[in-house]
């Protein structure tokens, strides 16, 4: 919860007072307690024991016999230190810093911001973010990074939505059944939130792989294939003797999509083709023009879901930082699931801190992914938003005691 320091020692003794601030709290902020407390109540239990590390105790509450702790933001979970005093070192893990950097700089030892971080990863990504069923979003987007645990090849089945990393698993390979356990984190993570949600469509490359996987987990879902990715197919494969005629093949692929409807689209690509056809040698890069011409039938579906993501630059410039914190990790040398909190933490730590201050001014001073989804933020300061929005762990089904 949001409370003053100045004011804990009156929450701690002061039941009215204790009363009116969770009181109001509940009002105002439904989505960090549990469901038995907006139906049933709660009763005020005593206090915990006075913590050796830092000094502070907490009150205690209860719930149709559940027993939960009211914990101030200004307190790091399990009594670790103090958030505000972290929080400037956290930020730089969003570029990151090493550990061993923060330790120089902020006191500790490495050891120490690495637990706090990983510990971050515990929380569900979309419980924590998404604070609205009615926020979960409609259209999104998919993909995997490829990476190396202790020099053996696995995946980070990432999901992204509304500039946020909603997913972010690590799967050990990337076949339908992986791909399948990866990405049903996401789904059960949302459907926490919303027991009825299903996307209506997913943004991927054209992997088969992920596309079985979003079939299976959600089957009215609409694939929507990235014509990018089909565009990059044809430049890869452009040689140098032929690059005049690839800019030539660019320009009349991007005209193809900025067609307005679904005839006009058809009408282009009939044309490129049979452009093609009569002036591009034989070449991979003719093959993969054609093969791009005869996939009309998957580029069109995007008519008729004009706000679904029609290329995945959305996610590709997601990935990108999700990479930087790969090639800073030199690979990973933990085990398979200390690295899939590892990742887990980088994605709430990426949608909580503060954007650039250009980005800040273009959305009309709100400063992070998390505010722009959600119109609001529960604190002034990032870390202590992070710590707020994940009471319960940011599930709904009460997987944590504290609140």
């Amino acid at each position: 919860m949001n409370i003053d320091k100045k004011d804990y020692a009156r929450f701690l003794r002061d039941n009215l007072f204790t009363r009116k601030q969770i009181d109001q709290y509940i009002e105002n902020h439904p989505e960090l307690f549990p469901k038995s407390i907006i139906e049933s109540g709660y009763k005020l239990n005593g206090r915990t024991m006075v913590s050796k590390k830092i000094g502070y105790e907490m009150v205690k509450i209860k719930t149709c016999g559940e027993q939960y702790q009211i914990q101030p933001s200004f307190i790091l979970p399990y009594m670790r230190g103090n958030t505000d005093e972290a929080s400037n070192a956290m930020f730089l893990l969003k570029f990151n810093v090493p550990y061993w950097a923060l330790a120089y700089i902020f006191g500790k030892d490495a050891m120490y911001w690495y637990r706090l971080a990983v510990s971050l990863g515990h929380n569900s990504i979309v419980g924590t973010t998404v604070k609205s069923g009615e926020l979960l979003p409609e259209n999104i987007l998919a993909d995997e990074e490829h990476i190396t645990i202790n020099g053996k090849k696995s995946y980070i089945a990432t999901t992204v939505a509304q500039e946020c990393l909603l997913g972010a698993e690590v799967s050990r390979g990337c076949g339908d059944e992986d791909l399948k356990e990866a990405y049903m984190v996401f789904k059960e993570e949302a459907q926490d939130i919303n027991p009825n949600y299903s996307p209506v469509t997913v943004n991927t490359d054209g992997w088969s792989a992920t596309k079985n996987a979003w079939r299976y987990l959600f089957p009215a879902i609409v694939i929507i294939q990235c014509f990018l990715h089909a565009y990059i197919k044809i430049r890869d494969r452009a040689l140098k003797k032929m690059q005049s005629l690839f800019k030539e093949i660019g320009d009349k692929v991007w005209d193809c999509y900025k067609a307005t409807d679904k005839r006009s689209f058809s009408q282009r690509i009939r044309r490129v083709k049979q452009w093609a056809l009569k002036n591009v040698p034989d070449s991979i890069m003719k093959e993969k023009l054609l093969d791009l011409c005869s996939k009309c039938s998957l580029w069109i579906r995007f008519y008729d879901f004009p706000k679904a993501h029609r290329t995945s630059n959305a996610l590709d410039r997601l990935m990108k930082l999700m990479n930087r914190h790969k090639f800073s990790h030199q690979g990973y040398h933990s085990s398979v699931e200390v690295t899939n909190l590892n990742i887990r933490a980088y994605a709430l730590i990426f949608n909580f801190a503060p954007s650039c201050p250009e980005t800040i001014k273009k959305h009309n001073g709100m400063e992070s992914p998390f505010e722009r989804l959600n119109k609001f933020k529960y604190h002034e300061n990032w870390f202590h938003n992070l710590l707020i929005a994940s009471s319960l762990g940011g599930y709904r089904n009460q997987h944590s005691k504290t609140l």
